[in-house]
């Protein structure tokens, strides 16, 4: 798995990449077909407190897969993202189980 981190208008982490890194690793130990990560951090500013944005784009067999999540701080970002991620994965690990 090949994983891209950009920072848009931000500062770079190393910290942030880390963490990053660590999190899509568990995700690429369950899902194997994984191929590509693509991250984008962005920040926006908000009245409601949040404004920290993380993207994810993976790219698999078939379509791609994105999810976003806007937070209070990058690392409940990463976090959400990942979860939304996973949702999207056994769904379509389930509707790819009949036929395989």
């Amino acid at each position: 798995m090949k994983i891209a981190i950009q920072f848009v208008n931000i500062t770079t982490s190393e910290a942030l990449e880390t963490y990053t890194h660590g999190k899509l690793e568990n995700l690429a130990k369950k899902y194997e077909d994984i191929i590509n990560v693509t991250v984008f951090f962005k920040r926006e500013n908000s009245p409601k407190k949040l404004g920290r944005i993380c993207e994810m784009e993976l790219s698999l067999a078939g379509p791609r897969i994105f999810a976003s999540s806007n937070e209070k701080n990058y690392e409940l970002a990463v976090k959400h993202t990942i979860a939304d991620l996973d949702k999207q994965l056994k769904k379509r690990k389930g509707v790819l189980k009949p036929y395989l």
